[in-house]
């Protein structure tokens, strides 16, 4: 699914760029949509995010995922502000040069998923999922996983341990 987008169009080195940033960061679709130019930290690969109850904490990025940001900003986002006329502070535009929308994301992925033959019902928060157990299956400290999902009580955390084990 994540393949899916025609990365030769403007639409879709967007759409390549936000789901990187769901499926490599499990961030809540909120919080992508509500990036920022001063959220990304290219050089340390950290983005700055401000979760539920405001509570700002820093996540890891991958090369690939940055890499997909970088080309959208250059390529498309630049030029969406120009031709526009807006000044629009969000990472992630619509074609119009507004913030792009939880509705436009869920839309966005039910399409992909479609094109990809994939059934089941996916969302944001179905990546999300996925990053946590990709990374627990993996090895990675349930404590560090919290941190990362912005969990502030780890049982909400160790369901993903449950899943790992079936």
């Amino acid at each position: 699914m994540i393949n899916m987008p025609d990365t030769t169009t403007d639409l879709g080195i967007r759409d390549r760029a936000i789901l990187e940033t769901l499926y490599a960061t499990g961030m809540r679709v909120s919080e992508v949509i509500n990036l920022n130019e001063d959220s990304i930290h290219e050089e340390l690969h950290l983005i700055k995010v401000f979760g539920k109850g405001s509570k700002q904490r820093l996540i890891p990025i991958s090369n690939v995922a940055m890499s997909w940001i970088k080309k959208y900003q250059i390529t498309v986002r630049n030029k969406t502000l120009l031709e526009s006329g807006k000044f629009e502070k969000a990472i992630f535009l619509n074609s119009r040069g507004g913030k792009i929308t939880r509705q436009a994301v869920w839309q966005m992925i039910k399409r992909y998923c479609q094109l990809a033959g994939i059934n089941k019902n996916v969302t944001p928060h179905t990546l999300r999922h996925t990053f946590a157990t990709h990374l627990l299956e993996n090895g990675a400290d349930l404590r560090i996983v919290q941190e990362i999902l912005g969990h502030s009580d780890i049982s909400t955390t160790q369901i993903y341990t449950n899943l790992t084990q079936k």
